[in-house]
Order: C-alpha cells, then sequence, then structure tokens
C-alpha cells in the first residue's frame, strides 16, 4: 500500500514512517508539510491513501478536501490529529474523510485505521458511530454548522474579517456574510466576541 503522509510536523511524519515500516507491503508514497506541498505531492505520486492532520500551515484540512477530491477524485483520507473525535470528528466524516484518530493511539490502532479507510471502510470510535447512527441528546454548537458555515465559524474565531474571508474563499463579502447570519441563528450567538469565546472554551483554534 501507497501512502501519503502530510503534517507539519517532522517527528509526526517520521513517527509514521516508523510505524508503516511494521508492515513490509506498506509503505510511505510521498510527504508534505503544508497545502501546498500536500497538492503537489498528490499531483505526482501514485497512492491509495492519504493520512492527515486536520490542520496544516496555510489552510484548514476541512477546507482542502474539496480541492483533494478534484486532484485525487475518490482517494480514501484519514484524520490523524491531537484534535478529540468530539469536537471535529462528525464535520469531517461530513466533509468526507473515512477515518479519525487522534494521534495518542498506538501504532496497531494507527495500522488498523489506514488498513479500514483504505479499504474503503470508515474508522471513528464507537461513541462516533452511534452519534453518526442515531443521533444524541446533546449536541455540540458547531456540529450544527455544514462545512461552508464550519470554516467560516473558524475564521471568525481566529479574528479574521468579513472581508479578509471573503477574499481568501474567493466569494462576495455579501455571501460570508450570509455564513454568519446562519452561523448566529444556529448557535445562538450574537457577535463574533462569542464566536471566539466559544472556539476558545471549546479548544476548536489550533
Amino acid at each position: 500500500m501507497r501512502i501519503v503522509v502530510a503534517d507539519h510536523h517532522q517527528i509526526i511524519r517520521r513517527g509514521l514512517q516508523l510505524i508503516v515500516a511494521r508492515r513490509p507491503d506498506w509503505a510511505i508514497a510521498g510527504e508534505a508539510e503544508s497545502a501546498e506541498q500536500l497538492l503537489d505531492v498528490l499531483r505526482r505520486v501514485p497512492c491509495d491513501v492519504l493520512v492527515m492532520d486536520l490542520r496544516l500551515r496555510e489552510r484548514n484540512t476541512l477546507e482542502l478536501l474539496e480541492t483533494i477530491r478534484s486532484v485525487r477524485p475518490g482517494l480514501p483520507v484519514l484524520i490523524l490529529t491531537s484534535q478529540p473525535e468530539e469536537q471535529f470528528a462528525v464535520t469531517a466524516l461530513r466533509a468526507g474523510v473515512r477515518g479519525y484518530i487522534q494521534k495518542d493511539a498506538t501504532a496497531d490502532e494507527i495500522l488498523d485505521a489506514i488498513a479500514r479507510v483504505a479499504a474503503g471502510r470508515t474508522r471513528v470510535s464507537e461513541r462516533i458511530t452511534e452519534q453518526l447512527a442515531y443521533g444524541r441528546s446533546t449536541v455540540p454548537l458547531h456540529e450544527r454548522l455544514s462545512i461552508r458555515e464550519m470554516e467560516v465559524f473558524i475564521r471568525l474565531a481566529s479574528g479574521e474579517t468579513v472581508s479578509d474571508i471573503a477574499a481568501t474563499l474567493g466569494v462576495s463579502i455579501k455571501t460570508v456574510s450570509t455564513y454568519r447570519t446562519r452561523i448566529l441563528e444556529k448557535t445562538g450567538f450574537r457577535s463574533n466576541a462569542d464566536i471566539v469565546a466559544y472556539a476558545v472554551r471549546e479548544g476548536l483554534l489550533a
């Protein structure tokens, strides 16, 4: 199996090399530390699965998925991150990733997760699986947001202005303002300050 790894920490990429080396028929086909490098690798290097952090240096991973799908349609994606599942797993799965696992997982758990997503299966914890299948009584406010709304939410929480977000996403200021209005309606927040406070409290800012 040919695996591409994207993480801005070199120690994580080296660690994955050692873990993958335990499988004689597996190999790291390419590495990237940034979104730009990742897209370049995916255009050049044949691979069977992508293992990537939830955030790279320039861009949120969720923002990258659409571009990744256009470059490598059908490529299975496994998120390997330090962010807890309850914060981002459901949003990531809705965005099209196949699996979500935290960096404190064992080597065997990581290998199993890679194998699962490469085989077309989903890899998340049993708790998240039940949440997806049956719902739950208390859903975190940010999980009520669509993928695009979540992108805008994170950028607002990071202190970006509406005009900055519009320029980055390549949409009009009016469109971003509409997303912001929807975010406030869905969460019950009244201002950007509420968004920032919630994001900090929930650990949504890397």
